[in-house]
């Protein structure tokens, strides 16, 4: 796949808790009828808020970054991108990409609406062959 032409601005995307905070209500009903279970889940929950509040995604023109404060901590370049989903698009929980050589799975703890607009606007999927 390939960029847009035509060139655009940089865009963070804003946390979003709600995975997070699903997780950790859940893991109060598991805590009930298992501790460990409910513990172990609350903990992930937390993990992924904290990750929500100190993670920023950003799309540039030619790559999506992702910083932790002012640190560039991964850069992910367009022009290697091959494919891309959002999973349970009604209640999106899981952002998936698929470079050249490897595949990322991102929880969505960032607004899934820009990143889905950003995606689509800078890397367009390819239509499907009849």
């Amino acid at each position: 796949m390939t960029p847009s032409s035509s060139s655009t601005a940089t865009t963070e995307l804003a946390p979003n808790y709600t995975l997070p905070v699903a997780i950790i209500v859940a893991a109060i009903g598991l805590i009930l009828i298992s501790p460990w279970i409910g513990g172990v889940v609350a903990l992930f929950g937390m993990f992924l808020m904290f990750q929500a509040g100190t993670l920023r995604l950003q799309f540039t023109d030619t790559a999506f970054d992702i910083y932790r404060g002012e640190n560039l901590i991964r850069r992910f370049p367009y022009q290697e991108w091959q494919n891309w989903e959002i999973f349970w698009s009604n209640i999106p929980i899981l952002f998936y990409f698929k470079e050249v050589k490897s595949i990322h799975f991102l929880p969505i703890i960032f607004d899934p609406k820009m990143l889905r607009s950003c995606l689509e606007q800078r890397i367009p999927k390819a239509e499907p062959r009849s």
